[in-house]
């Protein structure tokens, strides 16, 4: 692992609203619990826009969400990550002199994000308008180790002068989240969500506990600030109380040459982990304060070294590429909720698209890449979904449901938070794609237990649901009136992936109810949902007859029954500026037409390849390709990984760049308001499902290696049943190597192999 290809730097001297924007996105830093941007530190000037925002994982307010006509079982509010404290605000004086990058002169500044050790830093060189010179060093850390903790170590190093130094550090309980009425991603209203209910100064640290509007949820943040001067306590601290904020004042003096160090401690405690939030953040206090900030970034520092062991890809030949696709893999574990009261949401703890809600994203793009390198968070991602178990269980019946689960299709707590139901609550398939998840990690881990005690369970529900659903007619099980993954096309029947989905989550509610008794773990679940062996036939006939569209003429699988029905979009009139679509044309004049947002029957032929022959996946994807727009991060990813399947290396390939660098370089021009953490999953498995081939399956692990010309080889270790595996592939060969566990067989094309110690295969013959 070379340390190079986990840092990412840029020169920083522009301005420019936007690049500042985008890069409080970038270099924001989270740890799966909290998550807080990349603001600069002192603020900007009046007329500059800017997301401050810090955040708890599945710490969330209730708002209102105005429908236009009041039809019955129509969500009325909605769940909303909340913006919960400021305390990364930091004014730094020289003087009389306040350090702005808006003032003086800038003679260098960069930022910088190592992913080894698990900070960002920036680095500015500064002279101010009277001539002072400083070099200024900020370090920002949220903890692995204590998952309550973000500190900032602020040094300021004099370069030509002597005098006085003073910083004003900022605990601020009055804030507000982000909104913009013009763009459906974030919230369009702005609402008061927290609110300051005391403010405490006790032994140097101060302490704001807040309380939610409606939810009724209290969190509390306490902030200690430490000054050093060459490794020496010196100076003084005076913190003031104002109206629901407080600030420390700490004064000092400087030398030429001479560094002076502020350490600001910040730790978060939230009710719905600690019964007293309060007492939560002193103890969450005292244990930061127990360890010296070096032993914090050396246990920091220890925990990435563990993760990069099973997480690390490495694409030789394009060191660029290598970078993104890491950079996308350490913010999947900044972004991931660390225990089962949250999940991981679209735009994890980076900022506030999708307010934080948790989708499908999760099971289908994300899930994929924890339960091959860490299946322990997997299942913690699981769990959380059969915490909402019974909320899911209420949704279905809102929904005139008699039985079975349904799933919300965007939510934190568990109750539905999407407001337009044609592209959000029809959207089934959220069902099948959870009980796609769980069956994945079965294969993966074997782990029978899960299963009795909560994945059966999910499995059972969900299975109710599509029997409640759908309905036979002539010889077929058909499911109306639902919305597939395309968002452009919306309120269908027979979408083909929504009822792929459905036939694998009834088959797999059939074996896993056989599996659960000879395992003799069946009876709990019995005897909690009455689950019986007639009903489980039932599902077995809905299985074996589901319909799944296919056309005769252009032998494809149609998207739904009357997709192709519809005039293709004219793609060669629509000016660039038009797109995404959904900006800029009516959702009804979208859905008249042959146009797709993302893949949808080619996301369906990607995971459950074996229902189609291989002539029809590849009629379809050729057919789908043409009418996609890719306006939906979660698309490229799978056009990759499906062109790999089928010997498109080349497009494979430019896919799967466009996939990589999305939040980087900000292709979607929207990175402002998150990171896509969907698209980093689905990055991941473009590598590994795509060039790699891996599938995981009842019969076994399988592989059908290919390499892009672009690139030398390729690599990557994954976890199986137990099992860590290493898998190198080269223009020469393919290495398969056992690196701990037991021996496993794996096929590579279809031909069987076992893998005691390492299996070396010729390229050509792969």
């Amino acid at each position: 692992m070379r340390e190079e290809l986990l840092v990412y730097e840029i020169n920083d001297f522009s301005l420019n609203n936007d690049e500042l924007m985008l890069n409080e996105t970038v270099f924001h830093n989270a740890n799966g619990y909290i998550g807080i941007r990349a603001n600069l530190e002192e603020g900007y000037p009046n007329g500059y826009d800017t997301i401050r925002g810090s955040y708890v994982n599945g710490f969330y307010n209730i708002s209102e969400m105005k429908q236009a006509e009041r039809l019955y079982g129509m969500a009325e509010e909605k769940q909303t990550m909340v913006n919960v404290a400021d305390t990364q605000s930091i004014l730094l004086q020289l003087g009389e002199e306040t350090f702005s990058m808006f003032q003086g002169t800038i003679l260098e500044s960069k930022r910088l994000l190592d992913m080894e050790r698990g900070f960002t830093s920036r680095v500015v060189k500064w002279r101010s308008p009277k001539g002072k010179e400083a070099e200024i060093i900020i370090k920002r850390m949220t903890s692995f180790y204590q998952l309550s903790l973000f500190t900032i170590e602020y040094s300021v190093k004099a370069l030509n002068f002597n005098g006085d130094i003073r910083f004003i550090s900022g605990h601020i309980g009055n804030v507000l989240n982000y909104s913009n009425p013009n763009d459906p991603r974030v919230a369009g209203e702005s609402f008061v969500h927290i609110l300051p209910e005391k403010m405490e100064i006790e032994n140097q640290t101060s302490y704001i506990t807040s309380r939610t509007s409606k939810s009724g949820l209290y969190v509390c943040t306490g902030v200690t600030n430490l000054l050093s001067k060459e490794g020496a306590n010196a100076g003084t601290c005076t913190i003031k109380k104002e109206e629901n904020s407080m600030e420390a004042v700490i004064d000092s003096s400087i030398q030429i040459g001479e560094t002076v160090t502020l350490t600001k401690y910040t730790v978060f405690a939230d009710t719905i982990r600690y019964d007293d939030c309060k007492a939560g953040a002193e103890g969450e206090m005292k244990k930061a304060l127990s360890l010296s900030l070096n032993e914090l970034y050396d246990r920091q520092k220890a925990f990435l070294n563990s993760y990069w062991k099973n997480s690390f890809v490495r694409i030789d030949g394009d060191d660029g590429l290598s970078l993104a696709v890491n950079y996308n893999l350490y913010q999947l574990m900044q972004s991931v909720g660390k225990d089962e009261h949250c999940n991981i949401a679209a735009k994890g703890l980076s900022g506030e698209g999708y307010e934080g809600h948790y989708f499908w994203d999760t099971e289908m793009y994300i899930l994929p890449y924890f339960i091959l390198t860490n299946p322990d968070i997997a299942r913690s991602l699981l769990e959380y979904r059969y915490k909402i178990l019974d909320s899911a269980r209420e949704n279905a019946k809102l929904l005139g449901h008699k039985k079975g689960a349904l799933y919300p299709w965007r939510t934190i707590m568990g109750k539905e938070c999407s407001g337009y139901f044609p592209s959000g609550s029809a959207q089934y398939h959220i069902n099948g794609d959870i009980a796609y998840a769980i069956t994945s990690y079965y294969l993966a881990t074997k782990d029978i237990d899960f299963i009795a005690e909560k994945g059966g369970e999910i499995i059972f529900e969900t299975a109710r649901l599509w029997m409640d659903t759908g309905y036979f007619y002539k010889g077929r099980f058909r499911i109306n009136e639902v919305t597939g993954p395309d968002e452009y096309t919306c309120m269908v029947n027979n979408n083909y992936y929504t009822n792929a989905s459905a036939k694998y989550n009834l088959q797999w509610a059939v074996q896993f109810y056989y599996l659960l008794i000879k395992e003799k773990k069946l009876a709990p679940i019995v005897d909690k949902i009455g689950i019986r062996e007639e009903e489980i036939k039932e599902f077995e006939k809905a299985a074996d007859q589901m319909y799944l569209p296919y056309d005769e003429e252009l032998k494809i699988n149609p998207q739904d029954d009357s997709f192709l029905e519809k005039q293709v979009w004219d793609f060669d009139h629509t000016p660039k500026e038009n797109y995404p679509l959904l900006l800029h044309y009516h959702p009804m004049y979208l859905y008249r037409h042959q146009v797709c947002k993302q893949a949808d029957t080619v996301l369906a032929h990607f995971i459950f390849e074996d229902f189609q022959p291989m002539d029809t996946i590849r009629n379809s994807y050729e057919y789908y390709e043409k009418i996609t727009t890719h306006d939906s991060s979660l698309s490229a990813c799978i056009f990759s990984i499906m062109a790999s399947k089928l010997g498109y290396v080349d497009k494979a390939y430019d896919y799967f760049g466009d996939s990589a660098m999305l939040d980087l370089y900000n292709t979607h021009q929207n990175s402002k308001d998150g990171i896509h953490t969907a698209n980093m999953g689905g990055n991941y498995m473009a590598i590994v499902y795509g060039f790699g081939g891996l599938r995981l399956k009842e019969k076994g692990l399988y592989f059908a290696p290919k390499l892009p010309k672009e690139w030398k080889g390729y690599e990557f270790k994954i976890i199986y049943e137990g099992s860590h595996i290493e898998v190198k592939v080269t223009k020469e060969n393919v290495i398969f190597t056992l690196l701990k566990g037991e021996a496993k067989n794996i096929y590579v094309n279809d031909k069987p192999y076992e893998l005691k110690d390492s299996i070396v295969l010729i390229m050509t013959e792969v």
